[in-house]
């Protein structure tokens, strides 16, 4: 099996099929918000997610989001892209999952904003020009793709001087444990195109392909793309034996694009 294909479709083509099943089935993040949760962020009450569980800093945000050209990167369901255009953003989405990206039109077309969805696969080059946008918002996804530098230097390419991207980053040690968090089983990195054994073609439709990432990666390698790290912090996977004994498995990261 190759670094970049499984079976005869590439990886994120099998990931966005699953991603669909699991829209289809209720998935947690596939939840697009309420109207009621729209109409209070309008009235300035809200709060996302980069993570499980620990709501994003408001110091991460700029002071005034009116008018803030905002970009949704792997940030489709219809969860922050709504609250965003209620702050008065002009938003973008990309998502290579079709139920997400239909989810993010059906809240813009139920609460009448307007957003650019696009379906693009973030692992090739971002179809933004230079510059375009002035925040990126980016939930937990690099663990769906093998290498996240590239990524690292899109954002920083599309992103204007002074521009912040905002990434939820999942630090690897799921991965180690059992299923019961009870144990640790495997080692890192986790890498299924490299060993098949550690997701089956079985267990595709319940995981999709999965892959850790060091720090060294995650966050190293922003500062790699020319990005300066404003502010950090980490989170539990919210549940599960892992969460109750407080050890965190994920990192949200505030970054800047300098301005010289």
């Amino acid at each position: 099996m190759g670094s970049t294909e499984c079976g005869a479709e590439s990886y994120t083509d099998v990931n966005a099929r699953v991603v669909d099943a699991w829209v289809a089935d209720g998935w947690e993040w596939g939840k697009p918000i309420s109207h009621e949760r729209y109409e209070a962020a309008l009235g300035g009450d809200w709060s996302m997610v980069l993570t499980p569980t620990r709501e994003v800093p408001r110091d991460w945000f700029f002071d005034d989001m009116r008018g803030k050209r905002v970009l949704g990167l792997a940030s489709g369901g219809g969860q922050q892209m709504p609250i965003f255009a209620a702050m008065g953003c002009a938003c973008t989405v990309l998502d290579y999952s079709e139920a997400q990206i239909a989810s993010e039109v059906m809240v813009a077309e139920r609460e009448g904003y307007e957003i650019r969805a696009v379906r693009a696969d973030m692992t090739r080059p971002l179809p933004f020009e230079d510059d375009a946008f002035d925040l990126i918002f980016h939930p937990v996804s690099n663990c769906y793709v093998e290498e996240v530098l590239p990524i690292w230097r899109e954002c920083f390419r599309v992103l204007a001087p002074g521009g912040r991207l905002l990434a939820g980053l999942d630090n690897g040690f799921n991965y180690v444990m059992d299923d019961g968090e009870e144990r640790v089983v495997r080692g890192l990195p986790f890498n299924p195109l490299r060993d098949p054994s550690l997701i089956p073609e079985k267990d595709l439709p319940e995981w999709g392909m999965q892959f850790s990432h060091t720090l060294d990666e995650q966050i190293r390698g922003q500062i790699q793309a020319g990005f300066r790290i404003l502010d950090l912090y980490e989170d539990t996977n919210g549940e599960g034996r892992l969460h109750e004994l407080g050890i965190p498995t994920f990192w949200a990261t505030c970054a800047e694009k300098p301005t010289a």
